[in-house]
């Protein structure tokens, strides 16, 4: 391939929907990824776009903000999205998908797009390259880390984020489990659920669990929406039944009634032979998770295939440092996607990448960059992302209250973000063609 018009460093989810909205528009790509050359704490193929938390997109309903931005990169010709759907698995009304499968997909549309060349090598500089899209994840490698660091000349902002483990269906006892999902009766959850007593000893015994040490790192600073569950654990007795053990909704079909705590486990792959343990991220020692764990009714001899894991996640202040196209302000060739940005979530990161590929694909080819209006989903999360005043600003997941108010106040939640969702995919499709 001759010289690429735009570099992409990085070939997670924003990465790679950045690199294939860029080649969308007629503009060569070099996509750089340093996997499986070198890789990170937690994962564990060369594919592109590989999930190392939870294989759920959430919710796929346009009532819920994570849906309303799904729909928005659907209409945006998103290659995560469109793939996520090709290969999702039961998860009620979320969008849950067959990770490996997905992965896969992803890396087979890149890699055989013939404007985009993928290069198999870590970058540890920011080199000359522009325009440039700088999409290397929360778990960048400590020689790019440190050139984006002297390029920003801003400090790193960081938090620490838990992988939840995985356990196959065959070796869960399902006679002490029931299928269903929340409010719904049947559903595609299968539910461990523990009595008084049983919570009880579960969660003495995660309080005395042993954990892995956290090195060569300061003093923690959890997301809050991902905390492992040994730190709720410490917030009070009752923090997990009210958190990813809380029963409400559910009934156990052999008793008619709502347990005491139940812990949920969701479909990993289409096979339906894997399962991940709801909002159970966690930093325990392995040998710790398969002691503790086990106390949960159905999981006294789970086959763990994968245990959670603890790793630090790093992110750059972008209210200082970035504009609402993902340009770098002080160097608007140089474009930032995906977690890095400060963004959270697996459809958030692809979000910021479609927006920053498609900019760096006009700023290739001499147009104007586009701001997306902030009534909808992608202009929220971009405006909020560049915008916020905050101090202490923290990564963010999509959700209403990034939105531009009604013009009247509606006090019915349902009703009130249909109507957001509304005006957002109309905004969309008045804005531009795309």
């Amino acid at each position: 391939m001759s010289e690429a018009a735009v570099t992409v460093i990085g070939g997670g989810l924003a990465g790679s929907e950045a690199a294939w909205q860029i080649a969308r528009r007629g503009i060569k790509v070099v996509l750089k990824e340093m996997r499986p050359l070198a890789s990170t704490l937690v994962h564990r193929t060369g594919w592109l776009a590989e999930l190392v938390c939870s294989n759920s997109f959430r919710s796929n309903e346009l009532t819920a903000a994570p849906g309303l931005l799904k729909e928005e990169m659907r209409r945006m010709n998103s290659l995560i999205i469109s793939c996520a759907d090709a290969w999702q698995v039961p998860a009620g009304k979320a969008l849950a998908v067959d990770r490996e499968k997905f992965a896969r997909a992803v890396t087979e549309a890149v890699e055989t797009h013939p404007l985009i060349e993928v290069v198999r090598e870590e970058a540890v500089s920011i080199g000359e390259d522009r325009p440039l899209v700088i999409a290397s994840g929360p778990l960048t490698s400590p020689p790019l880390a440190a050139a984006i660091s002297e390029l920003t000349g801003k400090d790193y902002l960081y938090f620490f984020d838990a992988v939840a483990p995985i356990v196959t269906l065959d070796s869960l006892d399902l006679s002490v489990m029931f299928w269903g999902s929340r409010y719904q009766g049947e559903g595609d959850y299968l539910n461990a659920p523990l009595n008084a007593e049983q919570y009880e000893r579960f969660y003495q015994e995660l309080l005395k669990a042993e954990r892995a040490p956290v090195k060569e790192f300061d003093r923690p600073c959890y997301f809050e929406s991902c905390l492992p569950i040994e730190v709720l654990a410490e917030r009070g007795k009752d923090t997990l039944r009210f958190g990813p053990m809380k029963p409400v909704g559910l009934r156990d079909p052999r008793t008619g009634k709502e347990p005491y705590a139940v812990v949920q486990l969701r479909q990993d792959n289409r096979e339906g032979t894997l399962f991940n343990l709801v909002g159970f991220q966690t930093q325990l020692r392995w040998e710790e998770q398969d002691r503790v764990l086990r106390l949960i009714p159905g999981l006294e001899n789970a086959e763990f295939v994968r245990y959670g894991v603890m790793h630090r996640n790093l992110y750059i202040h972008s209210p200082q440092l970035l504009l609402p196209t993902f340009q770098l302000r002080n160097e608007p060739t140089i474009f930032f996607a995906g977690q890095i940005t400060g963004v959270e979530g697996y459809i958030e990161s692809a979000a910021s990448g479609l927006v920053a590929g498609i900019n760096a694909a006009r700023l290739a080819k001499g147009e104007e960059l586009l701001v997306f209006p902030p009534e909808t989903a992608l202009g929220a999360l971009s405006h909020y992302i560049t915008t916020a005043v905050n101090p202490h600003f923290q990564p963010m997941h999509i959700n209403f209250g990034l939105f531009p108010p009604l013009p009247a106040r509606i006090r019915d939640r349902k009703r009130r973000n249909a109507l957001l969702a509304e005006r957002a995919l109309k905004y969309l499709d008045d804005y531009t063609e795309f």
